[in-house]
Order: structure tokens, then C-alpha cells, then sequence
């Protein structure tokens, strides 16, 4: 009997051993250890992360900062500029930040610190509601200036704690415009990003990995971005107390062919139309409609561009200086038309005065380019001419036609000097005087324009 016991508990044992050898247990099996055997990692699983969330934000305080100082690393993505309005001096993008920070109390990375392993849980997601975020504002913002924040952007945080934050918007921020060379400027606006409340002491901004992203740009029809930069702009203190601030520069640059063809080549199209009042016969009866009609033309340019550019005093725009001074000579040039005018038609009984006479013919013939045209300025004669009425050379005209000394007599006197050929001498130094101050004034703007537009 005792035999048979033996017996059947050695078959028993035997069978628990290939069993245990056949179809070894595997739950919680995570490889030896120092301590023989140990765990699992357990899966992620819904119920998994909720047991996280729980043990990590039972008793966080949103409102208190992670440690003493808190290093935020900030980056900025730059979708579009969506305009770059020079008269009102503001900047409008639109684009995200990139803020990332950590927080120790949000770490679970070492199961040590933790009831479980929750490893296999590599992100959680949540909100500004349920996690401290630092307070940060647009510095020089023109709209809507307060804390960035959006509750509906979710928050990720990483199993060591980092957060990564991106607050997205439409950024508009003052840009002190310098108007020079507008149409063709170059303008440089900057964007600035402070914290609230709490100091540098408390809270220092840092630049991320890659301070500015332009990954995702979209072109602007108008402006061309050349470059993003970012500057630590150092603290700015108010009210006694230093807060750290950063500085993202951006420099956009105008598109040309848009304000080549509507603005810069009617302007000297224009220009030229006011000498060329000047080439218009008096008896036209239209030189002073055509001169006042140039003028209000080039006054209403000069009211269109006025609108588009900032009313200050700090830079002045050589396009209106250009402007300008083509509009003083189409108000002169309606005066100078008066004088021709009054001359054209003054009565041939007023005789010249001789001074007239001497600058017409040291100085307006060579300067109306006429010089060989006149012999009646020439007071040097190598034959001497007797001095006879118009009637008696008309009548010696006709009987001795080929006499040298009565053809030169009938030549000076049909040259004679008259108001209407004054006149006409008046029109030709007032167009060439014209001509040459519009176009050397027009190469020096274009010059300073294209130059600046290339090299900047």
C-alpha cells in the first residue's frame, strides 16, 4: 500500500515537471533581473493613460510654476504676410509660436516615481485649463494686446515632462516704415515677445532650436520676404522690475512691377508733357489749357501717393520730393507761357529795347540753339549798308535785284528782330531748359531708386 502511494506521487510529480518545462508562464515575464524575474511593461491601453492622467494631476496647481525659473525656448513659424501697411506704419502675419518648456511634475518617464510602469504612454494631451503655461504677450502689438492663449490648442507633453505649445494667430504689430525709396522700399519690422508677470527672475525666454520657421511661407503678392531673423532684445524693465523679452526681425521688400508701370512711368511721362508745352504753336490758342491741364494731372498724382505714404517728418520720400519739384515747374511753366503769350502778340509799333537785343544774342540764341539763324544780332558787318526806309529797299529790291550790298539790306531787314520771332526764341530756350532739368532730375531719381532697390 505504502509502495503504491509512493508510487503514484512520483508519476505526479513527474507530470507537474514536464508540464511546467512544456508550457513555461510567460505573464509578467520581463526578463531575469538581479532579483530574478520581474513584470511586464503593461500596454497601452485607454484605461492605462486615464490611471495616468489621474495619479499625475491629482493635487497639480496650474497656477504655480514648475521650479524657481523657468526656461521657455520659443520658436516662430511664419505662414503669410498678409499686408505691410506703410501709412498706418503696421505689420500683419499671420503664423504660429513654438513654446516649449518643463515641467518635473509631468515626468514619468522613471517608473520608480510612479504606482506603475506607464512607459509605454509616450504623450499626453491637454489644455492651458489643466496646465500651467507661461504668460506671454506681443510687445509691440497694435490689436488686441493681452496673454496669448487659446484654450482649444492642446498642449503635448512628453513622457519627460517636456510641453509643447503652439499658440497660433494673426500678429499685428507697429513697423516704423522708412519711405524713402518708396514705390521701391525696403522695409524691416520686428515682433517682440515678453513675459507677463513674471520677471526674468521667474521666467527666461529662450530661442528654440530654429528661431524662425519658414517652411510653411506662402508668398505675398505685394511684399517679398528676404530674410527672418531673431535678437535677444535683453530685459525690459517696467515699473523698476526686468522682464525677458525676444525680438524676431523681419525684412520684406516691395514686388516692382506693379508700381514700375503704375506709378514711376506715368510720373515721367507726365514730366515730359509739361515741356512740350513749349513746342505747341502760339496760335494753337491751347499752349495755357494744355499746361494747367499737365498741372492738375501731376496734383492729383501727387494726392494719390500722399494717401499711401505716413504723414511724418522722420523720412522723407524722394518720390514726393520728385513730385514736388515737376509740379513748381508746371506752375512755372503756365507763367512762362503768359510771358510768351504777351510777347506773341504785342504791338509791332513797341520798339525792342537794346538790352533785349545784346541777351538775345549772347544768351538765348545759343541756348534755344539758333545762332546761325539770326543775322540781325550780328553788328559787324564787312560791307557797310546804307540805312534806307522799308519802302525805298523794297522799291530798290525790285530794280536792282542782284546788288550785293541791297541784297544783304533786304536780308537784314526781313531778320529784323521782331516780338512774335522773340517769342518764338522765348519758346525754344524755355523747351530746352525744360527738357534738361526733367530729364537729368528723372535719371537721378531712377538711379537712386534702382541702386537702392538691387544693393539693399
Amino acid at each position: 500500500m505504502i509502495c503504491d502511494r509512493l508510487h503514484t506521487m512520483t508519476w505526479i510529480t513527474l507530470i507537474l515537471l514536464i508540464t511546467l518545462i512544456a508550457f513555461p508562464a510567460t505573464r509578467g515575464d520581463t526578463g531575469p533581473g538581479p532579483g530574478g524575474p520581474g513584470p511586464d511593461k503593461p500596454v497601452y491601453s485607454t484605461s492605462l493613460e486615464t490611471s495616468l492622467r489621474r495619479e499625475l494631476f491629482t493635487g497639480y496647481e496650474v497656477l504655480q510654476r514648475p521650479r524657481e525659473n523657468v526656461r521657455i525656448f520659443i520658436s516662430l513659424t511664419i505662414l503669410t504676410v498678409n499686408d505691410l501697411n506703410i501709412k498706418d506704419q503696421s505689420l500683419s502675419i499671420s503664423g504660429y509660436l513654438t513654446v516649449v518648456w518643463q515641467d518635473s511634475r509631468l515626468d514619468w518617464s522613471n517608473s520608480s516615481t510612479t504606482s506603475q510602469d506607464f512607459t509605454n504612454v509616450q504623450f499626453l494631451f491637454s489644455t492651458e485649463e489643466y496646465v500651467w503655461r507661461p504668460a506671454l504677450i506681443i510687445e509691440n502689438s497694435v490689436k488686441d494686446i493681452g496673454i496669448i492663449n487659446d484654450k482649444f490648442i492642446p498642449m503635448r507633453i512628453v513622457s519627460n515632462g517636456n510641453i509643447v505649445w503652439n499658440p497660433s494667430g494673426i500678429y499685428e504689430v507697429s513697423c516704423e516704415s522708412d519711405i524713402t525709396y518708396y514705390p521701391l522700399d525696403t522695409q524691416q519690422c520686428t515682433v517682440k515677445i515678453s513675459s507677463w508677470a513674471y520677471t526674468s527672475g521667474e521666467v527666461s525666454l529662450d530661442f528654440g532650436n530654429e528661431s524662425v520657421d519658414l517652411n510653411f511661407y506662402s508668398a505675398n503678392g505685394e511684399w517679398d520676404l528676404i530674410s527672418a531673423s531673431s535678437s535677444k532684445s535683453g530685459s525690459k524693465s517696467r515699473g523698476g522690475i526686468s522682464f525677458s523679452s525676444l525680438t524676431y526681425s523681419i525684412k520684406l521688400q516691395r514686388r516692382p512691377m506693379f508700381h514700375i508701370i503704375n506709378t514711376l512711368f506715368p510720373v515721367a511721362l507726365m514730366a515730359v508733357l509739361i515741356a512740350m508745352v513749349f513746342k505747341l504753336p502760339v496760335d494753337s490758342g491751347e499752349k495755357i489749357g494744355f499746361s494747367l491741364t499737365v498741372l492738375l494731372a501731376y496734383a492729383v498724382y501727387l494726392t494719390m501717393i500722399s494717401d499711401n505714404i505716413p504723414s511724418t517728418s522722420v523720412h522723407i520720400c524722394y518720390l514726393s520730393i520728385y513730385l514736388v519739384f515737376i509740379l513748381t515747374l508746371g506752375a512755372t511753366s503756365v507763367v512762362l507761357t503768359i510771358i510768351v503769350l504777351s510777347l506773341h502778340f504785342k504791338s509791332k509799333e513797341d520798339e525792342i529795347p537794346q538790352w533785349v537785343k545784346t541777351m538775345t544774342k549772347k544768351c538765348l540764341l545759343q541756348l534755344a540753339g539758333m545762332q546761325s539763324c539770326c543775322k540781325c544780332c550780328e553788328n559787324q558787318n564787312k560791307n557797310e549798308v546804307e540805312v534806307l526806309t522799308r519802302t525805298a529797299i523794297a522799291n530798290m529790291k525790285k530794280e536792282k535785284k542782284g546788288h550785293p550790298q541791297f541784297v544783304e539790306a533786304v536780308s537784314s531787314m526781313d531778320n529784323e528782330l521782331t516780338w512774335e520771332k522773340l517769342s518764338k526764341i522765348m519758346d525754344k530756350v524755355f523747351f530746352n531748359i525744360y527738357i534738361a532739368m526733367i530729364v537729368i532730375v528723372t535719371v537721378m531719381l531712377f538711379l537712386a531708386i534702382f541702386v537702392n532697390y538691387y544693393t539693399s
